[in-house]
């Protein structure tokens, strides 16, 4: 939800924010991609192909906590963020790869001027967490890998959830095929950092007014251009905020 509000506040007289781009018509554009996909979890790729045409993949969410690496990634532009990765959001810190030099050199000039720079010091800590996760991984005998532990994390969450949910017989939640992860070289299941609940009980339309009532916050689905039965749910918070939220969700019939 955040591309139409940052394209907004813009006010750019070059661009315009034109909604899905699915429906999209013309060959000059900037597509965004995000895979796997806020809210829902599902893979996504690029839809419109043009020479006029810039492609962005947000790839925030693909670690192999979250989904399957099915292949290396490897586009013209490509975002990251190390709170999805580590969950060091403190840091506020992201990266780009590009590979196209007049692009790059674009990008870093918009961040001197918008943001006088980033922190050097943000970027020597996360420099640190980050060699610190790559040798748990590519260091012989090392048995603290980050990656492992958040999947063993996640499994459990989204165990928990869909328990809850079928339990309640009012919600349902997307399903998602196992793949070969190409990092760990398994065949394992997505478990996305969001659950994209959909309310089912006859009679309510709002699901977050009425989740509201029994106190969980959630984010409708109107922020992410659907209708209002469908919730986002972070599934990132502490332990004993989500075992507090499976708690309540297991009272709702």
């Amino acid at each position: 939800q955040s591309y139409p509000t940052v394209t907004d506040y813009l006010r750019s007289g070059l661009y315009r924010w034109a909604g899905d781009a699915s429906t999209f018509e013309g060959d000059a554009y900037i597509e965004l991609v995000c895979s796997p996909n806020n809210p829902d979890g599902s893979i996504r790729e690029a839809v419109l192909s043009s020479k006029n045409g810039k492609t962005i993949h947000d790839l925030a969410y693909y670690w192999p906590q979250y989904t399957p690496i099915t292949g290396a990634a490897d586009h013209d532009i490509m975002l990251f963020t190390v709170s999805k990765s580590t969950g060091h959001a403190g840091a506020r810190l992201g990266w780009a790869l590009v590979k196209d030099k007049d692009v790059a050199k674009r990008m870093i000039k918009f961040i001197e001027l918008n943001t006088i720079g980033v922190s050097k010091d943000s970027q020597l800590r996360v420099a640190k967490i980050l060699k610190v996760v790559s040798d748990g991984h590519e260091l012989p005998g090392n048995k603290h890998r980050l990656f492992e532990y958040g999947r063993r994390v996640m499994s459990v969450r989204w165990r928990k959830l869909r328990a809850a949910v079928k339990a309640s017989g009012i919600f349902s939640l997307p399903e998602f095929q196992s793949s070969l992860c190409r990092f760990t070289g398994e065949e394992t299941e997505t478990y996305p950092a969001f659950a994209w609940l959909k309310c089912e009980k006859e009679g309510v339309e709002d699901c977050e007014s009425f989740l509201r009532n029994h106190k969980l916050l959630t984010r409708s689905g109107r922020h992410f251009g659907v209708e209002a039965k469908y919730v986002r749910i972070s599934m990132l918070d502490r332990d004993e905020t989500f075992d507090l939220f499976i708690h309540r969700l297991l009272s709702l019939r």
